[in-house]
C-alpha cells in the first residue's frame, strides 16, 4: 500500500469484512451515504449504523441523514451524532429543492456535533455555507469525480474551494466520487486533506512506485495465461 502521500485516505462503502481486513494504518475513516448502504443491503439503517460503529471503534465514520426538510434533517442529524464521538453526520449542502441546509449545518453545529457536508461541486454553495461551519473541524465533501464526469476540470475547481476553505477557519477538504486511483493525486494537486475511497481503488494504491515497463510485462504475462488456461486455439 502506498503510504507517503500527504492526505488521509478514508475508506468509502466498504463491506464488514472489508473493514476488518484493511490496513488501518492506511485508512484513516470510512465514508457511507443512503446509495450505499442499498448497494450492501442495508434494511435496517440505524441497526446497521449501530454495527458500522462497533466494527470501527475509534476510526471517524461519517454517516449520512436522509431526510429532505429542516427539521427532519436536524432530528436525524441528533440521532446519528449521538451515536459515537467518531461518528461525522453527513449534510447535503442542499436539499432536493436546492434550498441551501445552512439553518441544518448552523443548528446541530452548535450542538457540537460533527459534521460533513457532502454533495459539494461549486464554489458558490462553499461560500454559502462557511459561514455557518468554518469555527469548526467540519468535513466538505467536494464531489470531485462528479465534476470530471460533466466535463469541468476537477482539480483546478477543487483546489479553488480547497484554498477558500484553508484561508477562512478549521474545515477540511475531501475529495469525493473518485474515478481512478491517480485521484489520490489529484487530490493533492487540489490540496485536499482527505480523499474517500472504495476498496477497490484503495487496493490499487500498492500499484504506485510499480515501473511502467514491469507493469506491461506482468499485463503481457496475464494475456497469456488467460489464453493458455481457456485453452483457445486458432
Amino acid at each position: 500500500m502506498k503510504k507517503n502521500l500527504p492526505i488521509e485516505i478514508y475508506a468509502d462503502g466498504p463491506t464488514m469484512d472489508e473493514i476488518n481486513g484493511f490496513d488501518m494504518s492506511l485508512i484513516k475513516g470510512i465514508t457511507f451515504n443512503p446509495t450505499l448502504f442499498r448497494s450492501l443491503g442495508v434494511t435496517d439503517y440505524l441497526g446497521h449504523c449501530k454495527e458500522l460503529i462497533q466494527v470501527c471503534g475509534d476510526t471517524p465514520i461519517s454517516l449520512e441523514v436522509f431526510a429532505d426538510d429542516n427539521d427532519e434533517m436536524i432530528r436525524q442529524g441528533k440521532v446519528l451524532g449521538a451515536l459515537s464521538d467518531s461518528v461525522y453526520v453527513k449534510i447535503p449542502v442542499t436539499n432536493t429543492k436546492g434550498e441551501y441546509t445552512t439553518r441544518v449545518l448552523e443548528e446541530l453545529a452548535s450542538e457540537k456535533i460533527k459534521l460533513n457536508i457532502t454533495a459539494v461541486f461549486t464554489k458558490d454553495q462553499v461560500t454559502s455555507i462557511l459561514p455557518y461551519i468554518n469555527h469548526t473541524k467540519s468535513i466538505i465533501s467536494v464531489f470531485s469525480g462528479r465534476i470530471f464526469d460533466i466535463g469541468l476540470d476537477a482539480v483546478d475547481i477543487t483546489r479553488e474551494i480547497a484554498d477558500l476553505v484553508h484561508s477562512q477557519g478549521k474545515c477540511r477538504v475531501l475529495w469525493a466520487s473518485p474515478r481512478m486511483v491517480y485521484d489520490a493525486v489529484n487530490a493533492c494537486n487540489a490540496n485536499c486533506d482527505i480523499i474517500t475511497m472504495p476498496t477497490s481503488l484503495i487496493n490499487k494504491l500498492a500499484l504506485f512506485g510499480k515501473t511502467p515497463e514491469q507493469f506491461s510485462i506482468e499485463t503481457v504475462q496475464m494475456f497469456y495465461n488467460d489464453a493458455n488456461q481457456s485453452a483457445y486455439e486458432l
